[in-house]
């Protein structure tokens, strides 16, 4: 049986969207004015939920192969560029931290954690979210998708942090809801925990085999 061992882990490493933060409604809110702009049908939240975790890209790909049955790469380009312009304006306006959140972080920093948040989403609306909630302080980085050339299942971000702190992999725990942070952490050699109420692409997390699941960070606590 996995044992999280809070007590010996020096560094937290969380996802934002679907771990830390809800942010579909932002994003539901944005792709639907960015389809409007284009001239597009619009798409529901439910859709919305099951598309995102991938990065951008991949959700305004994900959206136009159910509202086209194709994708073309210059309408794509434009869908892209337009729902960025949109999104990064304003991304935090229904934004709000999952339960639990704020508590679990409030004890990680009385303990004096080092805590990263490490996000597939750009870097500039990640660190704005952060900052609109108040999240700011509790955070040593913000690593967004748009770092490095890798992202999320790719382990570079999550090996940067091991390797800038110069921690042992064992001191590090990744906190996360999607496979791509479960299949990262794996591949980076790192402990990982995933929350079960995350964007998982319409599927089960315990799917992925992760090492544990909670329904609330603040079950770690006791």
């Amino acid at each position: 049986m996995f044992e999280v061992r809070l007590a010996e882990r020096q560094m937290i490493l969380f996802d934002l969207d679907g771990t830390l933060v809800d942010s579909a409604s932002d994003l539901h809110r944005a792709m639907n004015m960015s389809l409007n702009a284009l001239q597009l049908p619009l798409v529901t939240e439910e859709q919305v939920r099951n598309w995102i975790g991938k990065g951008t890209s991949l959700f305004c790909h994900s959206v136009l192969e159910y509202l086209t049955g194709k994708v073309d790469a210059a309408q794509h380009h434009l869908l892209l560029e337009t729902f960025l312009k949109i999104y990064n304006a304003d991304p935090c306006v229904l934004t709000q931290p999952f339960d639990g959140i704020l508590a679990f972080l409030d004890w990680a920093k009385a303990e004096q954690k080092i805590l990263i948040c490490v996000t597939n989403k750009p870097e500039q609306p990640a660190r704005s979210i952060v900052q609109a909630l108040g999240m700011h302080d509790y955070f040593d980085d913000v690593i967004g998708g748009d770092r490095f050339e890798e992202r999320k299942p790719h382990p570079k971000q999550l090996e940067y942090c091991a390797e800038h702190y110069a921690l042992p992999k064992q001191q590090i725990l990744m906190v996360g809801d999607s496979v791509n942070d479960v299949e990262a952490a794996r591949r980076a050699g790192i402990d990982c925990i995933v929350v079960s109420y995350g964007y998982n692409h319409g599927e089960n997390i315990r799917d992925c085999q992760p090492q544990h699941v909670v329904d609330n960070l603040k079950e770690l606590l006791g």
